[in-house]
């Protein structure tokens, strides 16, 4: 949402190697066993019997592959080359001065960068914004690729440099080929880092893009052209969100569009699409009812999106501005309820969508329609675990590095008749149903000190995928 390690968490991890294709010919060098071998890992430390390492234990033994697993995983569409540095010494180089934070839906100028950045470091959000002014990004991006320290993270439109960090074993259709990159900037934040008045409860990060080849989807046709040839088990979709920064008119022209494309992807192969940050709620409205989701098996997305995809669409709890603190796990559990319920599968209705993927910084939920998904309880427990190796940089969770700070206790809902649940280290998955749809929460071990931040929600979608196995229907 590497092929992988020297390719900086390419293709699936990044959800956004706009059209490509992973192969696995049952051969350990196989593009789809490099893809997942990145995300193996080892037996968790024990630790001195705290929660966190018995927690990491218990997932270690929840964890299990399923009987049935992807050979073939094709992702799109949306592909660029992300420059990672740090957001407050951007700023200062860039000349800007703490001012009092505002959020923009879209940004113009500098100034809107400044006062957008001071929003969500003081809340520690993660974010995504359009830039509208193409030379006044352009000026920003040439300092933040000189900048010391800036890292270049893969992540479709594919230009020269995007090309040129592809692993091998990335396959790349001709016609997504183009002269020029598309550069998005990450501005990460450490949590305590300060800006003006604002200090960041925790580690996150700000991204910002002058991004059209990916806002107006141009490789959605080549891509869904590709896979009668390519014959994948699993189609990961990105980058509706980059719509925003296109017109009004291209958002409903691109959208039917976008639906017709997925309807045309063979029957049987279910389909995964990521969602990230949006302001525009037309268009997330049109997303949930112009036939995307009920043309999608699966989403994954996180607390930001999941209250914004709520009030855009009318929702269960749209009356909440903004999430105060962790969000409530009762709420959370009400507004997936009503996807599935509303916009799900079921016998009256023509949809495909049968599960949900949500994450936020210190629990995870996946939610599923009855008897359409099987080994979710140990694919929650692997995307939680990703989040935190990936955070640390680390190969296994190390206990000492990372905190256990979801709610020891919570409802299961606000609305219906929710249960209370008391949280156990020692059996870390609860589970509960309600009116055909299954729920599986787990607690995050969060990385205390972490090394990166963006990238976190794409790899726990993948991993989640991972280990997830579709019944045939």
């Amino acid at each position: 949402m590497a092929l992988w390690r020297g390719s900086a968490y390419a293709g699936f991890l990044a959800l956004a190697v706009g059209c490509v294709f992973l192969l696995e010919p049952q051969l350990p060098s196989s593009a789809l066993r490099s893809l997942w071998s990145s995300l193996q890992l080892g037996p968790a430390p024990p630790g001195p019997g705290s929660p966190e390492g018995r927690l990491a234990a218990a997932w270690d033994a929840l964890i299990v592959r399923p009987a049935r697993r992807w050979r073939r995983v094709a992702v799109g569409v949306n592909a660029c080359v992300d420059v990672v540095l740090s957001g407050v010494k951007l700023l200062q180089a860039l000349g800007l001065h703490p001012g009092n934070g505002k959020d923009h839906s879209i940004l113009h100028s500098r100034n809107d960068l400044e006062e957008a950045f001071s929003h969500f470091l003081g809340k520690g959000a993660a974010a995504e914004r359009f830039f509208s002014d193409k030379e006044a990004f352009s000026d920003i991006a040439q300092i933040a690729s000189e900048f010391p320290g800036a890292q270049v993270l893969l992540c479709g439109p594919v230009g020269p440099k995007l090309h040129e960090l592809l692993d091998d074993n990335v396959f790349v259709p001709p016609e997504s080929l183009q002269e020029v990159d598309e550069f998005h900037l990450i501005l990460e934040y450490q949590a305590e880092e300060e800006w003006g008045q604002f200090k960041a409860p925790h580690a996150n990060r700000f991204i910002f893009s002058h991004d059209l080849s990916n806002g107006a989807m141009n490789m959605l046709e080549v891509f869904v052209s590709s896979l009668e040839e390519f014959q994948p088990d699993l189609v990961v979709l990105s980058g509706l969100h980059m719509m925003e920064g296109q017109s009004k008119e291209l958002h409903r022209k691109r959208l039917l569009e976008v639906v017709t494309s997925i309807s045309d992807i063979p029957m049987g192969i279910p389909v995964h699409l990521e969602l990230a940050s949006m302001t525009n709620r037309e268009l997330m409205s049109s997303i949930v009812h112009q036939q995307v989701f009920p043309a999608v098996t699966s989403l994954g997305l996180n607390e930001q999106e999941l209250l914004f995809l709520s009030q855009s669409a009318s929702g269960p709890h749209s009356s909440l501005s903004s999430w105060h603190g962790v969000p409530d796990v009762g709420v959370v559990s009400d507004i997936l309820f009503w996807i599935l319920k509303e916009h799900g599968k079921s016998k009256s209705r023509a949809s495909d969508l049968t599960r949900v993927h949500f994450h936020t910084l210190v629990y995870h939920i996946l939610a599923t329609v009855d008897g359409h998904w099987a080994n979710q309880l140990a694919a929650v427990a692997a995307g939680a675990r990703v989040a935190g190796t990936q955070a640390c940089a680390t190969e296994t969770i190390d206990s000492s590095r990372v905190s256990l700070k979801a709610p020891r206790e919570f409802l299961t809902s606000r609305l219906g008749a929710g249960t209370r649940v008391t949280l156990n280290p020692d059996e870390p998955v609860v589970t509960w149903h309600r009116e055909g749809v299954s729920f599986h929460f787990t607690p995050v071990l969060v990385c205390t000190e972490p090394v990166r931040t963006v990238g976190l929600g794409d790899a726990i979608s993948a991993e989640g995928l991972f280990y997830s196995e579709v019944h045939p229907h």
